[in-house]
């Protein structure tokens, strides 16, 4: 059975990065678009990374284009939206498949975990999953779900 930091994924940069790294962190993965009616949530999500980062949050956003092409670009037009438009300083991955044959492991686990209304499909951009610090996925956020609206669970999550 794969668990969570069985798993890697490249940075925006291309490197591999092992989910290890993220062992004993409370963890939101995010799939991403740079030009979506949602796109504003990046502000939203540096803002609970920046005021949670030192308590053990880690926010890591996973750019995809299968929804409206709303993520066109390369690594370096998604960096420029995300740092320069909206300042995030939290990890930020290539550019993934979340749904169909070319699911990226990362989502394949999540949502095999936490299959939400669709049965195992992700609806749109900035669907969110919060994983616990051992590890295990506890809860999903659709789009619509606003960062602010996801705090008071991320703070119960991080007292656990």
């Amino acid at each position: 059975m794969t668990t969570f930091y069985q798993l890697t994924a490249a940075s925006l940069s291309a490197q591999q990065v092992p989910m290890a790294d993220y062992a004993g962190k409370l963890v939101l993965v995010v799939n991403t678009a740079s030009h979506c009616g949602f796109t504003p949530q990046y502000a939203g999500l540096e803002s609970l990374y920046q005021k949670y980062a030192a308590q053990g949050l880690v926010v890591l956003g996973f750019p995809c284009n299968q929804f409206g092409k709303q993520e066109p670009g390369g690594a370096d037009d998604i960096a420029q939206t995300c740092h320069i438009n909206y300042g995030v300083t939290f990890p930020m991955f290539g550019k993934v498949a979340v749904n169909g044959a070319l699911t990226h492991p990362v989502f394949r686990y999540l949502k095999g975990e936490l299959p939400g209304v669709l049965g195992g499909w992700i609806k749109w951009n900035f669907t969110k999953f919060l994983i616990g610090r051992d590890g295990k996925p506890l809860q999903r956020f659709a789009p619509i779900s606003t960062p602010e609206k996801m705090e008071a669970a991320i703070v119960a999550a991080l007292k656990d």
